[in-house]
């Protein structure tokens, strides 16, 4: 009876700290929405599907880092052999935490949502959120809050969670949905997701977007094709016209500029297109079709061939400019050219004297086009010297610095001679130095800070007190490439 008794004890204890225990463990599990309605809700159904897209996606090879990946979000039966290419691409890169990106469709809600639930289930299974990097993109004075109701009819992330599931085994994910953006929720986004990139290598974004919505299907081809282009040259400002001025749709324009945004701070060099096609292609009319596109967002050295290009496209521009007042009018067809960058042009004369330097340090113009512009500008325009004569051409040297995004700097202790130039902002006041420039003159870290403060007209300490940001460069010149004849 002894024994008995403690028995029941001791199980009345063991009771009584599972059921403790068991609201603590409670997960909150996000049910599917759209399951049986964008794709089918019997897992070996969706499971044969998925596998027989990817079966049949054949992505383009690609050179350089993976950034970030767009990807449709219409009905499997509509958008899914597209979406594939997104999905095959991305099986490729070893990434363990995914952060989808797409629009609101049916609540309306200021700013973001940020899902903050422990699990998505799809057919396939669960899918774990990682809400630590969720928690860390709250902020209320951002107008980046948790809204549950808007993800309770959304299909925009869930159709890509069976995808990821069937391309990838171990990862998590963090779902940000875009309601009516606001300055203050754009601007957090961009900056934390950027922080959130650079410091996790294993991470990818994938915004969820289709593209026009019920225009016949050549008037969709054409529309398409110009955000398209305007995604692959990374043109935040091409983007923003074409959809302002109704020449390009998409639903998710928000989540394409927020994308571009911080691909374009992660230093991402251009865009490339996996596959196009629209519900007219795949399973739809004709006369009113809906636009799909899987594009792949990169980061990648310029080439040899690149290289000697722009070398020889600065140098000829010169030339030209210079005996006949015109400018070069090429056709390039080359993405990674085509993609906007910022660069500088600077003019040697014999004993590589200075004789003009001017550039731009925002990507807003095609990488060619800010060549040829800085070119003409370092031998017409640097307010330093007279414009260039056709007699000075024969003794000239040219090169050409390709800049990459500017990153802020809060210790100076992060600025690498040799490695970094430097922009520093104060008192309306602004000067830039090329990472050469301080090599070339033998400068240490305080004196090339004394001369960036110079070179904006402003005292040699104010860099003390001032914005400063670093940045690296790619350096073109004729001792480091063979010129193309």
């Amino acid at each position: 009876m002894v024994l008995e008794k403690g028995i029941k004890s001791i199980w009345v204890v063991l009771l009584t700290v599972v059921l403790s225990v068991l609201p603590a463990c409670k997960k909150d599990i996000k049910e599917p929405s759209v399951s049986g309605a964008f794709y089918p809700s019997n897992p070996e159904t969706l499971s044969k599907m998925i596998d027989g897209f990817l079966e049949k996606a054949n992505p383009p090879s690609l050179e350089g880092s993976l950034v970030m990946l767009f990807s449709p979000h219409a009905g499997y039966i509509y958008s899914g052999e597209v979406a594939a290419y997104t999905y095959k691409t991305l099986k490729g890169f070893k990434k363990r935490l995914i952060i989808l990106v797409g629009p609101s469709h049916y609540a309306r809600f200021k700013g973001a949502s940020v899902f903050m639930g422990d699990y998505l289930k799809t057919p396939l299974g669960l899918i774990e959120v990682d809400k630590a990097v969720s928690a860390s993109l709250i902020n209320d004075d951002a107008d980046c809050k948790y809204y549950p109701e808007a993800y309770r009819k959304e299909h925009s992330l869930e159709v890509q969670l069976p995808f990821l599931q069937k391309t990838l085994k171990d990862f998590k994910t963090v779902l940000i949905l875009i309601g009516s953006p606001s300055r203050e929720s754009f601007r957090f986004l961009s900056k934390r997701l950027s922080e959130i990139m650079k410091r996790r290598k294993d991470a990818i974004i994938i915004i969820s977007t289709d593209l026009s919505h019920y225009h016949p299907y050549s008037v969709a081809n054409e529309m398409d094709h110009e955000v398209v282009n305007a995604i692959e040259h990374l043109s935040i400002e091409d983007l923003e016209k074409l959809l302002q001025s109704k020449k390009g749709e998409m639903c998710g324009s928000y989540p394409a500029l927020l994308g571009l945004s911080v691909a374009r701070a992660l230093g991402a060099t251009h865009g490339k297109l996996l596959r196009y096609a629209n519900s007219g292609d795949t399973a739809g009319r004709k006369d009113s079709v809906v636009g799909y596109a899987s594009i792949a967002i990169l980061k990648a050295p310029l080439t040899e061939g690149q290289k000697q290009y722009l070398l020889k496209l600065a140098r000829q521009t010169i030339e030209t400019y210079v005996k006949t007042g015109k400018t070069p009018e090429p056709e390039v067809k080359d993405v990674r050219l085509l993609a906007n960058g910022a660069t500088f042009v600077t003019i040697y004369k014999k004993g590589h004297l200075l004789r003009g330097c001017i550039g731009n340090i925002f990507p807003f113009m095609p990488l060619y086009k800010s060549v040829i512009r800085n070119a003409v500008a370092a031998a017409s325009r640097d307010p330093r010297f007279r414009p260039l004569q056709p007699s000075e051409l024969e003794d000239i040297e040219v090169e050409v610095t390709v800049l990459s995004p500017l990153e802020q700097i809060t210790d100076i202790r992060e600025i690498e001679i040799g490695k970094h130039g430097l922009y520093i902002v104060k008192d309306g006041r602004s000067g830039i130095l090329l990472p050469q420039v301080a090599t070339e003159f033998g400068w240490n870290r305080e004196q090339f800070l004394q001369a960036v403060s110079e070179k904006a007209g402003l005292p040699p300490d104010a860099w003390k007190d001032a914005t400063l940001y670093r940045f690296t460069a790619e350096i073109i010149k004729k001792d480091n490439i063979t010129l193309i004849k």
